[in-house]
């Protein structure tokens, strides 16, 4: 039976190593084609121990972490997304961010992805925040790695109330699976209000 949890604090903290180990798993695949790196991630999450506002929702199967979604407020999360504060409608100070939502494929279409945002959204709300913004990758529709039949979960996203900022997008590089070094990829910025 999975239960998902709500993490804060010193028990946030003492989930991240875990929550490196899915991000590495999930984002090997389409889209995001991550090439895994321990040191990257570490580095990564930090601004999650940095947060006193930081969250991170927890699906586990057992004890076994098989799922998570993470938020902060934009404010606190890496420089590279706080970049796009001059395309965005609102100031910083009010927007959290909804960072990653990964998820183990055995575990997926049991409405834990509604679950994540719900929670996050709850959380954000409780903060004070009026909007909530995250990131997605976007690649080209000809990518030779692209899966035949892919859908993107644009219409999942819209069903949440979230659209895409025209002209706001993040900058973050990472190496991709089938590449010998980092590149630069744009991840377009959607975001709703709360």
């Amino acid at each position: 039976m999975t239960q998902l949890r709500v993490l804060t604090g010193a028990a946030l903290d003492a989930a991240l190593d875990d929550v490196a180990r899915l991000r590495i798993a999930v984002f090997r695949d389409w889209p995001y084609l991550y090439d895994g790196d321990p040191a990257y991630e570490a580095a990564y999450l930090e601004s999650y121990r940095n947060s006193d506002r930081a969250i991170l929702v927890g699906a586990f199967d057992g004890t076994r972490l098989i799922g998570a979604a993470t938020g902060t407020p934009l404010e606190d999360h890496a420089e590279e997304f706080r970049a796009v504060a001059a395309a965005l409608p609102v100031p910083l100070a009010r927007i959290f961010y909804c960072a990653e939502s990964v998820l183990l494929p055995a575990y997926r279409g049991r409405g834990i992805g509604h679950a994540f945002f719900d929670r996050r959204e709850r959380f954000a709300r409780a903060q004070g925040f009026d909007h909530a913004l995250f990131c997605a990758v976007r690649r080209p529709d000809d990518h030779p790695l692209r899966p035949a039949g892919y859908r993107p979960f644009d219409g999942f996203w819209r069903k949440r109330g979230y659209a895409p900022v025209a002209g706001a997008e993040a900058w973050l590089e990472w190496q991709d699976i089938d590449r010998p070094e980092a590149t630069e990829k744009p991840l377009q910025v959607w975001m709703r209000a709360l």
